[in-house]
């Protein structure tokens, strides 16, 4: 399990967040949601120590994040950043082999090339995976990288806003893809995301945040509720159910 106890963070200072904590068990998929500037990214980069906090603690598996080696960490925290722009030239397999440097050091072994086969069968895109990046729609590489951080092979795994600027059929894949490595994997899979209803339908647990601060967190039921959302997007939610699935809906009739 990972641990944030208070995490703070300032710019100018201004909070961008604000005493925050949160669990991120293994076996759960957990979702980041809230309006644009709540936080949602800097929570999960703190998390990560790709940003350092102001105040407050991250603990993983028992062990203060400050106390990881890096090498060590790498093998047991994975993490994808909302921009992944590479410059050189690479076949989607030479990408997804990338996941495998923590352990590897680059030389990979026949362990390592299960791995990574395994990686890309779980996000089905074997069929590209001798296409150059380059030559890829936009979801077909996204889910390359997110194949990359499969490959990774760790017990915990962030992304940062894996959804953005794809279909509605790559983000169901994906979504289905994640929530796979969570309940079958027992892996510890954190998601931002601003799709409300793709948290709804597909995470185990949510975090809701708002001007940097967690406003409500816990099982989904307990997050997807009408007066919650409405107080954190400041619009008003209806919540229907659908086959066991609670739907949000926030759209306004300007006729009325």
């Amino acid at each position: 399990m990972i641990k944030l106890s208070g995490l703070s963070k300032k710019y100018n200072d201004n909070f961008v967040v604000q005493d925050a904590s949160a669990l991120f068990p293994k076996g759960v998929l957990t979702s980041i949601i809230g309006p644009n500037g709540a936080g949602k990214s800097t929570l999960l980069s703190m998390a990560s120590r790709l940003t350092n906090s102001d105040a407050g603690e991250v603990v993983i598996a028992d062990k203060p994040l400050n106390q990881w080696d890096n090498a060590e960490l790498a093998k047991r925290l994975a993490v994808l950043r909302q921009s992944n722009n590479i410059n050189m030239r690479f076949t989607v397999r030479e990408l997804v082999a990338f996941g495998r440097f923590p352990h590897s050091q680059g030389r990979l072994s026949a362990r390592d090339n299960e791995i990574i086969d395994k990686a890309m069968g779980h996000l089905d895109i074997q069929h590209i995976a001798n296409r150059y990046l380059d030559q890829l729609s936009g979801g077909q590489r996204q889910m390359a990288f997110i194949a990359m951080v499969v490959a990774q092979d760790t017990d915990y795994i962030f992304l940062d806003e894996p959804l953005n600027n794809l279909d509605i059929k790559h983000s169901v894949e994906i979504m289905g893809a994640i929530q796979h490595l969570a309940h079958e994997h027992g892996k510890a899979v954190v998601v931002v995301i601003h799709d409300i209803n793709f948290a709804a339908s597909y995470s185990d647990r949510i975090i809701a945040m708002k001007q940097g601060q967690v406003i409500k967190s816990g099982d989904t039921v307990e997050v997807i509720d009408e007066a919650v959302l409405s107080d954190i997007y400041e619009i008003p939610f209806t919540i229907r159910e659908v086959e066991g699935q609670r739907i949000c809906m926030y759209y306004t009739n300007p006729h009325k």
